[in-house]
């Protein structure tokens, strides 16, 4: 079975941080069998994860709508579903209005739903995500020449616990970003009697989004190579995120790894939904079932890739950490 190869190190040449991940990426590609672990891990848990979402939110637009489901009898006409862009430039106040009277009626069940399922999946992504990252880094030669990591899985475990609090952090913050950006653009300008901007508000929360995703990518290495760290030197959590921030000259490689990753998910999110907008020129020749199909092909596409990525992120620290380790000139 082939093996991922560290960059050679040079007295007279440093290694940049992207050109050791370029070589690690293309052995990735050479193992298919650590990307397979990645995607069956994750996926026994988002299968079950959005099968039960569902099933309960499928519950809940029951109730909102007596049993019949049917989107007339939140207010919402087929004409505004059909084309709510359209909708949204031709009277923005009167279908923004058609959609927060529809909202307003589901909230409550969504909200009621969201006290028990959020917690329960986000214990299970917890308990998974940590087996299956142990079950991947303690691979027998996951590295030419490096020890076997250590199981760690509970340690693993308290980590992800931290990883999720903070991105919950970045979500709340993002979400008064989002309804900040509405009262500036839309309900400021209704107030005084002017029409809604919707162009700065998609400007706004375009900005936004990019803006705490590359924040989100530049700071959140430490969260990310704790655990790696936890399996080789066999610590504990504190001890770990301790380690995690103590690492001298190779942060700014792990930070500019991250921000690569970062642009390539925003490529991989465009590609995506380049290729799912593809058919749309010949929805008048096409069936439903064949777009539906189509859309998700691409989703399982995106997925595939991402979890691809995801690993040759975790190779290419250890690599970094072992030329840190080696002494390899950094830069």
């Amino acid at each position: 079975m082939p093996t991922l190869q560290p960059v050679p190190p040079s007295s007279s040449r440093p290694v940049r941080g992207t050109q050791s991940f370029v070589h690690t990426l293309s052995a990735t590609w050479r193992r298919p069998g650590l990307t397979a672990i990645e995607v069956a891990w994750r996926w026994l848990f988002g299968i079950p994860a959005l099968l039960l979402a569902g099933s309960q939110i499928r519950k809940v637009l029951l109730t909102a709508t007596s049993g019949t489901l049917d989107p007339i009898s939140l207010g919402l006409d087929h004409a505004l579903l059909s084309d709510p862009i359209g909708a949204l430039t031709a009277d923005p106040v009167g279908a923004a209005q058609k959609f927060a009277s529809a909202l307003t009626q589901v909230l409550p069940g969504l909200e009621h739903l969201a006290l028990w399922l959020l917690p329960g999946l986000a214990l299970a992504w917890i308990l998974v995500s940590s087996l299956g990252r142990t079950l991947l880094l303690c691979r027998p030669n996951l590295l030419s020449g490096h020890p076997r990591l250590h199981a760690r899985p509970f340690t693993l475990a308290l980590l992800q616990t931290v990883r999720l609090g903070v991105l919950a952090l970045v979500l709340w913050l993002w979400f008064h970003l989002v309804t900040g950006s509405a009262h500036l653009a839309i309900n400021a300008p209704i107030a005084v009697g002017q029409e809604p901007n919707l162009v700065l508000y998609c400007a706004l929360v375009i900005l936004s989004t990019l803006g705490l995703f590359t924040a989100w990518a530049v700071v959140s290495w430490p969260l990310a190579i704790a655990p790696l760290l936890a399996m080789l030197n066999d610590t504990a959590p504190v001890a770990s995120l301790y380690a995690a921030f103590t690492l001298g000259p190779l942060r700014a490689k792990l930070v500019e790894i991250n921000l690569v990753l970062g642009i390539v998910k925003i490529a991989l999110l465009v590609l995506a939904m380049v290729f799912s907008a593809t058919p749309l020129p010949f929805q008048s020749v096409t069936t439903p079932g064949f777009l539906a199909s189509w859309s998700a092909g691409v989703a399982v596409f995106y997925l595939l890739a991402s979890d691809f990525f995801h690993v040759a992120r975790l190779l290419g620290y250890l690599e970094l950490w072992r030329a840190y380790q080696n002494g390899t000139p950094q830069r």
